[in-house]
């Protein structure tokens, strides 16, 4: 093992720290409030609602949908019930409180499909419009794989038998997708167009990003089944999606989509086994599952562990505020684990602080926080950083709701 080094100061740490990308019309994030692609503020007829964690299928795929068509739009964010109480103002906007809404030319609509029939009205559609039969057929199928992956992930089974069922009907449908992607062009469901470069998703491909991507994480964790491992053209399918920046700038983790489900869903249910114990491991270690959560590789190395560090000095009083440890205490366990991270060293935190540490490797939400590479990067140095210290773990991450990842002391974030 290396020699442990000491922590940084934040006057050093900031040297490492990266300039902000355009965060208006650079790459697609979680971040910004507004997103022109190049246009003036003036063209925007678009506002989106969706919610603060970034975390929403439903407003994943209206904001996919205005990214890859670039029509400039405005981001007001809210909350979603289950991380704490639902801002007065949206309620009077949507009184249903509901996910996503959008406004479009100061007319309110909601619900994700209905949303996107709206705006291929108003600025034509990405690859085949939503009321083409293909379409419709497709839609069909992701709802059928969708109630599958529910009753098998979201309700309890007597005996093994009936969750093999429950097994087996999701497997027949998701191997009917599988099928089904084998025949199309360039991996995915609906290329909208095509360069040599890139390749850009239509709005067939889109109905189906949001819950195969939870699906993937929820299936790993939960039941010791490996997706991509399972269904080669899927997972070719998320090869091309995660090729593409915009597409990455909504994607999750599998540690942020494994404990944000159960509140969402009414609860997940384990099918345990030495396979599901290892996988559902791994994610909670911070470790995550390497291509089967992503097969995206940053063109430089270091590149995610940079992310991650600016991301943390751009919220460090706040992050330190929240973790259950002493403001003060927990600064220079905090500063250990980035000094870790930047160095690939280790760096041993103060005394009782794996308490801490742990606390905020199990709270990074990505996409909200960081990328996918950069949490995974970040929490690992947390559980190691961690590891030096002690065993001990921090407050169990609720079921029932996520009070714990409230964002009223992170509303800008």
């Amino acid at each position: 093992m290396k020699e442990a080094i000491e922590a940084l100061s934040w006057e050093n740490l900031c040297k490492f720290s990266s300039p902000e990308a355009d965060l208006i019309n650079g790459p697609n994030n979680s971040y910004t409030s507004i997103r022109l692609f190049g246009q003036e503020k003036n063209d925007i007829r678009v506002t989106l609602f969706r919610d603060n964690h970034a975390w929403c299928p439903y407003c994943q795929k209206v904001w996919l949908w205005l990214e890859w068509k670039k029509i400039p739009y405005q981001i007001q964010k809210a909350t979603m019930r289950c991380y704490g109480k639902k801002e007065s103002w949206y309620l009077k906007k949507v009184p249903s409180g509901m996910f996503p809404a959008i406004e479009l030319d100061k007319k309110v609509i909601t619900e994700s499909d209905k949303i996107i029939l709206s705006l291929e009205k108003e600025f034509g559609p990405l690859g085949l419009p939503m009321n083409h039969p293909n379409v419709i057929n497709l839609r069909n199928l992701e709802r059928q794989l969708f109630r599958a992956w529910c009753i098998w992930l979201c309700t309890p089974s007597i005996n093994k038998n009936q969750s093999t069922k429950k097994r087996e009907n999701f497997q027949q449908i998701a191997k009917e997708l599988d099928t089904y992607l084998a025949k199309t062009n360039l991996s995915l469901i609906d290329p909208s167009a095509s360069t040599i470069k890139t390749c850009i998703p239509g709005s067939a491909d889109i109905i189906f990003i949001p819950y195969l991507e939870r699906m993937n994480a929820s299936l790993a964790y939960y039941k010791g089944v490996r997706l991509r491992k399972e269904y080669s053209n899927i997972d070719k399918w998320f090869q091309a999606l995660e090729k593409l920046d915009t597409y990455r700038g909504t994607q999750g983790d599998f540690h942020t989509h494994a404990h944000d489900l159960p509140p969402q869903m009414g609860g997940c249910w384990t099918d345990s086994s030495s396979k599901q114990e290892y996988l559902s491991s791994e994610i909670d270690s911070g470790n995550g599952l390497d291509k089967d959560e992503t097969t995206f590789v940053s063109s430089q190395r270091d590149k995610p562990s940079i992310t991650a560090l600016d991301r943390v000095l751009k919220h460090r009083e706040r992050i330190k505020q929240a973790n259950p440890l002493n403001n003060q205490f927990f600064d220079q366990p905090l500063r250990a684990a980035l000094t870790a991270m930047i160095y690939k060293q280790p760096c041993k935190p103060k005394p009782g602080s794996a308490l801490g540490l742990r606390y905020l490797r199990d709270r990074i939400s990505v996409p909200r926080d960081m990328s996918l590479l950069a949490a995974r990067e970040f929490r690992k140095s947390l559980e190691q950083t961690a590891s030096l210290d002690s065993n001990e773990q921090g407050p169990a991450i609720p079921t029932k709701n996520r009070f714990d990842q409230n964002p009223i002391d992170f509303s800008n974030i």
